[in-house]
């Protein structure tokens, strides 16, 4: 089994879907799954290697909607 790397954010709610279907556009960068819908947190299981894009892809993201990260150590 592999290792990811989780990241947690926190988003709208109601962003959840579109946040989960661009994640699955690009195909084996990130799974997502929904931590606490009801205060939408969300976490991002990256392989190793795919840090960068993720990263890229959340800034870019950022900009269109609220992505904060969130420490759920």
């Amino acid at each position: 089994m592999m290792r990811t790397i989780p990241y947690y954010y926190r988003v709208d709610r109601r962003e959840i879907a579109f946040l989960r279907f661009i994640v699955e556009a690009y195909e084996g960068i990130a799974v997502l799954s929904t931590v606490d819908q009801r205060n939408g947190i969300v976490v991002l299981h990256v392989p190793p290697g795919c840090e960068e894009a993720v990263s890229g892809l959340i800034g870019d993201l950022s900009s269109s909607m609220r992505l904060e990260s969130v420490d759920m150590e």
